[in-house]
């Protein structure tokens, strides 16, 4: 038996955040970022969180722990970021960003703001600036 349709055509928040999320990722290659989406988004919190410390970071970009420490050896063998001891905790790490992991940040993001530019096009500049700080104030 075929159920008839609900009344509201429109998805649900989740299902729409997770489209435009797919979409985003699949528009996005490395070849345009010159890194993967992923080295994007951590070189992201860095710049706006360095240093931080490793642990932090991980519930930060809600990525596990070991995930979290591949990414950073990526990260560390291109130079664009780097790990230290906390001095004041030895058992901590802190990560910062580097200065070649910021010129490489701002590089991507040219990249990042072509695809959101192509994705978003149906928005005004005010709908994006209040898409962004909704979807800020939902992952706080």
């Amino acid at each position: 038996m075929i159920r008839p349709m609900s009344k509201s055509t429109t998805p649900g928040v989740t299902v729409l955040v997770t489209q435009l999320s797919r979409l985003i990722y699949r528009r996005t290659s490395e070849e345009l970022l010159g890194m993967r989406v992923k080295e994007f988004a951590t070189l992201a919190m860095l710049r706006d969180h360095s240093p931080i410390p490793q642990q932090e970071l991980s519930e930060m970009l809600c990525i596990d722990a070991n995930n979290l420490v591949l990414l950073l050896n990526d990260l560390e063998s291109k130079e664009f970021a780097f790990r230290r001891r906390d001095p004041a905790d030895r058992r901590r790490h802190l990560v910062e960003i580097t200065d070649d992991g910021l010129r490489a940040f701002d590089n991507a993001e040219k990249g990042i703001e072509s695809v959101e530019d192509d994705v978003l096009a149906l928005l005004t500049r005010h709908e994006r600036v209040e898409l962004q700080e909704l979807l800020a104030k939902a992952l706080d």
